[in-house]
C-alpha cells in the first residue's frame, strides 16, 4: 500500500502550479468538489495556463504553426536526431492546456480559427482533418473533443489504422507494419479522452480494446518473442509525458481507463506497476529522471534527480488505484 500523505508530502504537492494543485486536491486529498473547483477555475488566470494561454497567435495557433513553430528548419541542428523537437507548437500547447485541466469555454473561437488558419507541416491538410501520423492525430483527437471541433472522421481513422497484431505504428506510412508501444499508448490515450467527452461507439471501443490488449499481451514492458525489457526509456520516470512511452505513463493510462469503463486493474499491469513502486523514495516523492529535449515556453517541472512534483502525484494516484482493497485480484 502506499503509505498515507504525510503532512510534508502534502505540502509539497500543494505547494505547486495551480494546474497540478486542484488535481491533488480532488484526486489524493478526496477535497469536497467546490474546492478543487475554484482551484482549477484559476488555471486561465494564473501560472503555468495563464502564461501559455499569452503565447497563443491572434490566428489560434502557438508559434504559429500546428505541429512545429513557422519557419522550423528541419536541417538546423535543433531538428537533429538526439536535439528535441520544439514543444511550443498549437498541438502540443493545446495537449499541456488539456491535461491541465483548462475549461474549454475559455478557448472559445480557438477551434475555428484553427480550422481557418492553421495546416500539417507534413501534407498541409487542414488542422481538424488530421494527418498521418497516429499520435499526431491522437492529439487532434482528443483536443477537437474537448474544444468542440467536429472530428468524428478523425475518430473513424483509428479503426482502419490498426496493424494487424492490435496496436498503432506511426511509421505505417513508411511501410512498418508492426506495431510500436509509444505509437500505441498515444492512440490509445487520444480515443479514451474523444470516448468520455462523445460516448463510446462498438467500433471504436473494439479498436481501443485491441490496442490495450497489445500492451497487456506485453506486460506493458516486455519484448513478446524475448521477453526482455525494452530498454530503459520503458521505467525512466520523466514529466511532461509529451509523446513518449514509460510505465508510469502507461499504467496511467490504464487507471484512466479502467475507471471509465468500470473495470477493475488488469493483473498484468502487475510488473508495471511494481517499477513504478520500486522508484519512490524513503520520503514519498519520485525523482526526475529525464528532461526530453527540445524548445519549451517556460519549465514546468523541476530539473533531473531532483523530486518532482508531478512525478510524484501520478505515481502515488496509481499505487493508491492499484493498491485499493478490492483492486486486481477482482480479476484474478
Amino acid at each position: 500500500m502506499p503509505p498515507p500523505l504525510t503532512a510534508s508530502l502534502r505540502a509539497f504537492l500543494l505547494d505547486t502550479d495551480v494546474a497540478l494543485r486542484w488535481q491533488v486536491e480532488r484526486d489524493l486529498l478526496e477535497s469536497p468538489r467546490e474546492v478543487w473547483e475554484s482551484t482549477r477555475d484559476r488555471i486561465a488566470t494564473e501560472g503555468f495556463g495563464a502564461e501559455l494561454l499569452a503565447h497563443q497567435d491572434p490566428d489560434g495557433q502557438w508559434a504559429g504553426g500546428a505541429f512545429f513553430p513557422q519557419g522550423f528548419d528541419f536541417d538546423s541542428p535543433e531538428a537533429a536526431e538526439g536535439a528535441g523537437q520544439p514543444w511550443t507548437a498549437t498541438t502540443w500547447s493545446l495537449n499541456s492546456l488539456r491535461d491541465w485541466g483548462l475549461d474549454a469555454a475559455v478557448l472559445e473561437g480557438t477551434a475555428a480559427a484553427l480550422a481557418a488558419h492553421s495546416r500539417w507541416e507534413y501534407n498541409d491538410r487542414p488542422y481538424w482533418e488530421g494527418e498521418v501520423d497516429c499520435c499526431i492525430n491522437a492529439s487532434t483527437l482528443a483536443n477537437g473533443a474537448w474544444l468542440g471541433a467536429d472530428v468524428s472522421a478523425l475518430a473513424g481513422w483509428f479503426p482502419e489504422h490498426h496493424m494487424a497484431d492490435g496496436g498503432w505504428n506511426c511509421e505505417w506510412v513508411e511501410g512498418s507494419t508492426r506495431s510500436s508501444f509509444d505509437s500505441t499508448l498515444n492512440s490509445l490515450k487520444g480515443i479514451l479522452y474523444y470516448e468520455s467527452v462523445t460516448g463510446r461507439t462498438d467500433e471504436l471501443s473494439a479498436a481501443r480494446r485491441r490496442g490495450e490488449e497489445y500492451l497487456l499481451r506485453r506486460r506493458l514492458l516486455f519484448s513478446l518473442s524475448r521477453g526482455e525489457i525494452l530498454g530503459p526509456q520503458m521505467t525512466r520516470l520523466a514529466y511532461p509525458f509529451r509523446s513518449f512511452y514509460s510505465a508510469l505513463n502507461a499504467v496511467d493510462y490504464f487507471r484512466s481507463g479502467s475507471l471509465f469503463d468500470g473495470t477493475a486493474p488488469d493483473p498484468r499491469l502487475a510488473d508495471a506497476i511494481e517499477t513504478v513502486r520500486n522508484a519512490r523514495r524513503p520520503d514519498g516523492t519520485w525523482l526526475q529522471q529525464r528532461r526530453h529535449p527540445g524548445r519549451v515556453w517556460f519549465d514546468v517541472d523541476v530539473d533531473v534527480d531532483e523530486p518532482s512534483p508531478w512525478l510524484t502525484f501520478f505515481a502515488t494516484r496509481v499505487l493508491s488505484w492499484w493498491d485499493e482493497p478490492s483492486g486486481p485480484e477482482r480479476q484474478a
